[in-house]
């Protein structure tokens, strides 16, 4: 029998958790019955079943902000699914990227305005692009940004040469101390080009199951 490993509610229904495949961002959580996963596997498009409507749901249907699915993942206990997806445009139906704009304090207060639940290097990303507005005798990003391409190449090579040698005799938290100092110059050097952290790691995802000998041999 189909879908048997999975284990509904007593509604028939199951939560799924939208995570975009590429950052690891969480875009949203929803609840799907088995039409609605049917739908999902055999489209590659989000569907939903809405609870409030009573109906099965196309995640973008009159917004156009669509989650294409890659694979459905299960947990151990059969009761939970995520998405693994690729969004096109806003998730929420608020208008924000993901529904998790808002956290919880010490206190237990909601706070609202205070990003949302991304990822580190997406929150690094993101921080890189707010000091575009920034000034750059307060700002080393914005100082990188200002002098361009050719002041970044050469801070690429400075601290990766600095990673190189820490790989070859210096302690762990210095090689990992280092290698974040190469990271944050590269994320500085897609800002500026405008190139998105997403596509880095879409061209990553890209290169799974090549040989990295075959990958180079067709460049």
């Amino acid at each position: 029998m189909p879908f048997s490993a999975l284990n509904y509610s007593s509604h028939g229904l199951i939560p799924v958790i939208a995570q975009d495949a590429e950052t690891g961002e969480i875009r949203m959580m929803a609840y799907a019955d088995q039409i609605a996963i049917e739908k999902t596997l055999e489209t590659g498009l989000a569907h939903f079943f809405s609870r409030s409507r009573g109906k099965l749901w196309l995640k973008g249907e009159t917004s156009g902000n669509t989650l294409t699915v890659r694979s459905v993942w299960v947990d151990c206990d059969g009761d939970t699914l995520i998405y693994m997806v690729d969004p096109a445009g806003p998730s929420c139906h608020t208008g924000e990227e993901t529904c998790f704009f808002r956290r919880l304090d010490a206190n237990g207060n909601l706070v609202a305005g205070a990003g949302d639940a991304a990822p580190t290097l997406l929150r690094l990303e993101r921080t890189l692009e707010a000091r575009k507005a920034s000034d750059s005798d307060k700002s080393y990003t914005k100082s990188l940004l200002d002098k361009g391409a050719a002041k970044i190449d050469g801070k690429l090579r400075e601290e990766a040469a600095e990673l190189g040698q820490a790989l070859i005799g210096e302690s762990d938290q210095r090689v990992a101390s280092e290698a974040g100092d190469v990271i944050y110059h590269l994320l500085v050097g897609l800002v500026l080009r405008k190139v998105a952290l997403r596509d880095l790691l879409g061209e990553l995802s890209r290169r799974f199951g090549t040989s990295g000998h075959d990958e180079k041999a067709a460049r």
